[in-house]
């Protein structure tokens, strides 16, 4: 995309079919995911999201309005939201984020997955 909000503007998907979707953080910055994982034309889709932490409150930029967490996933949740929009997850992957700083949020973050990456193939047409 070139950056539009695309829980307002999906015109990009009518664009013509792409071999591979990549989406990296971005699914839990949008109110509706379902529609976008819906109306994209592709195959093969990675994508990553930040996973919800316990031990964490939700993300949300105190300077920037949009930089924000609409969604904070727990893994089975995108599994289940990528089988309810017609994805086969073929390999996923839970990744730590290690920070250089002291205390318990840094010391936590170098144990507990942060992250996670799926890559996945579309079983079902739109």
């Amino acid at each position: 995309t070139t950056g539009e909000d695309l829980d307002v503007n999906q015109s990009v998907f009518s664009e013509g079919k792409q071999d591979v979707v990549t989406a990296f953080e971005i699914f839990e910055h949008l109110l509706n995911p379902y529609t976008i994982l819906r109306e994209i034309k592709s195959d093969k889709l990675v994508l990553s999201i930040p996973l919800r932490l316990w031990f964490s409150s939700a993300y949300r930029s105190k300077t920037d309005m949009w930089d924000r967490h609409y969604h904070e996933f727990e893994d089975w949740q995108l599994d289940w939201l990528l089988e309810k929009t017609g994805w086969k997850i073929i390999d996923r992957e839970k990744f730590t984020h290690p920070v250089k700083k002291i205390g318990f949020r840094p010391l936590l973050r170098f144990f507990t997955p942060r992250y996670y990456i799926v890559y996945a193939e579309r079983v079902s047409s739109n």
